[in-house]
């Protein structure tokens, strides 16, 4: 069994592709960042596209979570509002990033509950696929999570669990991250429900991952989540299932960095889609 090719150590939060066309936006002073009206626009499409998808497909804690921070449908939210209404919630904010940031600071603001967003959003060309997490991803796929107390803890854990690993522990830990927080399912045979963030925001991965028959979805396991490659370019041939959400409080009990010695002894799985010919094979962010 090999390892990943692209374990990357820089990321956005997890990995992202080694070039991108899209440039982070600064806030002012105020912490505003200025939008335009054609990317106001884009947001308002997305989540018009979106939310009858997640009405459909999302589990009812990340309904709860979106119902609650009620976002703006018309324009992209402000980080400093959202953070508002997260630390009322939470006691969550979110913080956009100006550029790519190392695991090592990923998991340094998650164990303070502070969340890093991209502030760009996707050009109306990439509005079914973006590799990158853009600020829809951002708050409409992760916000909601962060208003759920258990979500909020368990992401937490995580950092802080990350604040004690070492930099070759990383991309392990961050497995554990992508099948739940990112790309995990709830539920039961024939009655699933998509949990992660990655599938809230993406228009084809979200039915995807709970109709089609190509999909593997298996029972959670951490020591088997941990063993799973990814890749960042396609839907998921696997998706880890959480019986129920209240799953994630044991996960935070365990000693994670065990669990990562065990998963590097045996190894990880033969990887379930092909490797890519043209580029390193990349652990997906969005």
């Amino acid at each position: 069994m090999r390892e990943d090719t692209a374990n990357l150590l820089s990321t956005q939060y997890l990995v992202v592709p080694m070039s991108t066309e899209y440039v982070a936006k600064s806030p002012d002073s105020r912490g505003y960042i200025a939008y335009t009206e054609e990317e106001n626009q884009v947001w308002h499409d997305l989540y018009a596209s979106q939310r009858p998808k997640v009405e459909l497909f999302s589990a009812p804690e990340y309904l709860d979570g979106l119902d609650r921070l009620d976002l703006p449908t018309s324009r992209i939210p402000q980080c400093a509002e959202i953070s508002n209404r997260l630390g009322e919630l939470t006691g969550w904010k979110v913080e956009p990033v100006p550029a790519l940031i190392g695991f090592q600071q990923f998991f340094s603001m998650l164990a303070n509950r502070s969340f890093p967003a991209a502030s760009f959003i996707r050009k109306r060309r990439h509005f079914d696929y973006i590799e990158e997490p853009d600020i829809f991803h951002e708050i409409f796929g992760h916000t909601p999570l962060l208003a759920d107390r258990r979500f909020a803890d368990f992401s937490q854990a995580i950092g802080r669990a990350g604040c004690r690993a070492s930099a070759e522990d990383y991309s392990w830990l961050v497995r554990l991250y992508w099948f739940t927080i990112e790309f995990g399912l709830t539920g039961k045979a024939g009655h699933f429900k998509a949990l992660g963030s990655g599938l809230a925001s993406s228009p084809t991965e979200l039915p995807y991952s709970i109709q089609s028959p190509l999909a593997q979805r298996e029972l959670f396991d951490v020591i088997e989540v941990l063993r799973t490659p990814y890749r960042i370019d396609i839907h998921q041939p696997l998706y880890y299932v959480l019986e129920s959400v209240d799953e994630l409080f044991e996960i935070m009990q365990r000693d994670l960095l065990a669990d990562i010695a065990q998963a590097r002894r045996l190894g990880l799985f033969k990887p379930l889609y092909p490797a890519k010919t043209s580029a390193p094979d990349l652990e997906k962010a969005s």
